[in-house]
């Protein structure tokens, strides 16, 4: 069994609040994870396990260990019950963890009845320091879903095409997504081949023959269902004119692969595209590395129309990092200087440069280093 680090937070904002919602895509682990929490359990997917947690809800809600009820959204007439339920011992604190694979229809229910009651965790795939060190790169290829080849390599990319086909066909239209399978794969294919690009909803729209009003509510939802992450423009003070639109990337580099037909390493390689794939990798590592760690953070992606660029601006906590990501293992003088010298156009407190290099250069502000050197100086910071 793979060590989830999020176990961790989880257990800290259980001692902290009455509930707690664990949110993430469907395979991500949410179930095995929350069931090494507690016994307690109830899939409120199925009929059968609604009924028997009505018949127990006297006895379940005195017990000792957190109760996890499994797809919450499926019984929405749970959420005033667990309300009346946490009110009556207001000071009691871990009685219940909520899980969730769509985030629109749970947070309704948990924003109408359970506000200031509640903590919310989001579970990602496994991500880089979950795995050994020599997994890296098959990480990258089949990306973090457990059941996805990360475990059992000849998985990939059967159970991924499986997988994205059933959320076109039953998850994503039964989670409310307004449009037929056929649709939606040909949006993911056209999501994939535009990962890690500036989003231009009028020309994905025209060569849909949808509205730009429609492809970006599709978007919208993808988003919600944590398949698809949007990564916004910073904007500065700065004499310089900016990108306005966001970026758009697959959050599974696994999923991603399977969309485009890549099914080896050295294929990966091979791809014109492959430096998207890798830098759209490497912030979504850093991303779930600091919702692991409880981190408060804002991320952000900077390009003005003379050609300054940052892969990835950070605000945590008081301090602003500047980070450029390259697919190479000799990353050179002139890509510090270039980092360097963005950095500075926002006022950046540090800068670092992170490839694939054996090899971490450091000054006072400026940090060339690889993906797993960044994360462990993530997991060096305190918990906000």
């Amino acid at each position: 069994m793979i060590n989830r680090h999020l176990r961790d937070l989880i257990l800290s904002r259980l001692r902290n609040f009455p509930a707690v919602a664990l949110l993430g895509p469907r395979q991500s682990g949410k179930t095995t994870l929350a069931q090494t929490i507690s016994g307690v359990y109830y899939d409120l997917e199925v009929d059968p396990e609604q009924l028997r947690l009505n018949l127990q809800w006297e006895v379940i809600v005195q017990s000792k260990a957190p109760v996890v009820l499994d797809e919450a959204q499926n019984d929405p007439g749970i959420f005033p019950r667990l309300r009346n339920t946490i009110d009556i011992h207001r000071n009691k604190n871990g009685r219940f963890l909520i899980l969730g694979s769509v985030s629109p229809a749970l947070m309704k229910q948990v924003s109408e009845f359970l506000t200031g009651r509640l903590a919310i965790c989001e579970l990602s795939p496994v991500y880089l320091l979950e795995v050994k060190k020599n997994l890296a790169d098959h990480l990258w290829l089949a990306g973090g879903f457990p059941a996805g080849g990360l475990l059992t390599a000849d998985q990939f990319p059967v159970w991924q095409t499986n997988y994205l086909d059933l959320l076109a066909m039953r998850d994503l239209p039964a989670w409310g997504l307004p449009a037929s399978a056929q649709v939606t794969k040909r949006f993911f294919k056209m999501l994939a081949a535009s990962h890690g690009t500036i989003w231009n909803a009028s020309q994905m729209g025209k060569s849909m023959g949808l509205s730009y009003h429609t492809v970006n509510s599709y978007l919208d939802f993808l988003e919600q269902a944590y398949l698809i992450r949007r990564l916004q423009p910073y904007f500065a003070n700065l004499r310089k004119r900016l990108v306005k639109s966001p970026k758009v990337f697959w959050r599974d580099s696994g999923l991603l692969h399977a969309l485009l037909g890549v099914y080896r390493m050295d294929g990966l390689i091979a791809q014109p595209w492959v430096g998207r794939s890798w830098e759209g990798w490497v912030i979504e590592q850093i991303l779930t590395c600091l919702s692991v760690r409880g981190l408060h953070h804002e991320a952000y992606f900077l390009r003005t129309a003379d050609g300054y660029e940052l892969d990835l601006v950070l605000k945590i906590g008081r301090e602003v990092w500047a980070l450029e990501i390259k697919l190479s293992t000799t990353p050179g003088r002139a890509d510090l200087e270039r980092l360097e010298k963005t950095g500075k156009l926002i006022g950046a407190d540090r800068h670092f440069l992170i490839s694939r290099t054996l090899h971490e250069i450091s000054s006072e502000k400026t940090i060339s280093t690889n993906l797993r050197g960044f994360l462990r100086r993530i997991t060096a910071l305190k918990f906000s």
